[in-house]
């Protein structure tokens, strides 16, 4: 297929796009450059052909000629959603809505929609949230999610097959790394400082997922039969890797040997704490996570070394809300999270 990947220079977005490019898709990126230089090394594959576009400007003539549209672009977690609650709605929800209209508008057919678990919020732990659950987010951003997926049901039909991966908390490395995902900076503080520290009581459940699974995942929604995939979410994951927030610490504690982990508790409970069945996407997609918690761990531990990661990179370039910070203080973002070119 003609992919356009939104997003594609960012977290995710540089993991799939050689996952597509290898299963054979022809795809080009739509990215503002918000992250683009914050590169830990070298880039893995070099950056495939891209649109510089801010996701709220995007216009029908972009997006003539594809196939699919995988949309990734975001204000990215819960923090960054925080800070300012209006523009995560104008670009999470609004112009991802407004993006779907116009490529269903100019005949793209599917359009895969990166979604989150986070939409559960708190759910009983006793059992496994499936995608019929009821959703209870709790912050901006994952209100946003539920919302888009809403617009999204109410535009498709037999020429327009949305669909929705709500993919568990993601780990794994990128070169355009972020560090403020549960696993990245545990096993980033292990690495820099010796330390894995848990400032909550550690008792909360997480489903994580591999960067590389997410990606892969999104290929599996292109391939299957737009019957099969049309108006339904599917949790993006493995069972294996539904853990308490102390069982992640030990995962990074272990990839690092000689670290010391402490779960202080001083923040309490985390309200947000689900397990999640991800039996639809085996079914449905024939999608099966490759990549344990340990393993990712691993992973991230070498490749911090390798690329000599500094605690000022991981604390600044790497973490999403101390980058927005530092170019509304230069002045080459505004208030709205527009970027600002030189005149």
């Amino acid at each position: 297929m003609r992919v356009l990947l939104t997003g594609h220079q960012g977290y995710l977005g540089t993991v799939m796009a050689p996952v597509l490019v290898a299963a054979g898709h022809q795809v080009t990126g739509l990215d503002n450059g918000l992250f683009a230089t914050r590169v830990l090394g070298e880039l893995i594959s070099p950056d495939v052909p891209g649109l510089a576009i801010d996701l709220r400007d995007v216009t029908a003539d972009a997006l003539r000629g594809f196939d699919a549209v995988v949309h990734l672009a975001a204000l990215s977690n819960d923090p960054v959603g925080s800070l300012s609650p209006r523009v995560t709605h104008d670009i999470n929800h609004h112009a991802s809505t407004r993006l779907a209209l116009l490529a269903k508008e100019v005949g793209v057919r599917r359009f895969a929609y990166a979604s989150t678990c986070s939409v559960y919020g708190a759910q009983p732990t006793d059992r496994l949230v499936d995608e019929d659950a009821p959703l209870k987010p709790v912050t901006p951003y994952a209100e946003s999610k539920v919302r888009v997926e809403e617009d999204l049901v109410g535009l498709a039909d037999d020429d327009f097959t949305p669909f929705f991966l709500r993919n568990a908390t993601a780990f794994g490395f990128s070169p355009r790394l972020r560090a403020d995902i549960v696993l990245n900076n545990l096993v980033g503080r292990a690495v820099l400082t010796g330390r894995v520290t848990v400032l909550s009581d550690g008792t909360p459940w997480r489903p994580l997922v591999h960067a590389e699974d997410i990606a892969r995942a999104v290929v599996a929604g292109l391939a299957a039969p737009e019957a099969a995939v049309r108006s339904r979410a599917f949790n993006i994951g493995t069972e294996e890797n539904n853990r308490t927030v102390a069982e992640i610490a030990e995962a990074a504690a272990a990839a690092v040997p000689g670290s010391v982990l402490e779960i202080t508790g001083e923040t309490g409970n985390d309200p947000r704490s689900y397990r999640v069945d991800f039996s639809r996407a085996r079914t449905a997609l024939d999608f099966h996570a490759r990549w344990s918690i340990q393993a990712g761990a691993a992973e991230l531990a070498e490749h911090y070394r390798r690329r000599q990661l500094t605690q000022a990179a991981f604390d600044g370039d790497f973490t999403r809300l101390a980058v927005l910070h530092r170019r509304r203080e230069e002045g080459s973002l505004d208030e709205l999270l527009r970027v600002v070119h030189p005149s």
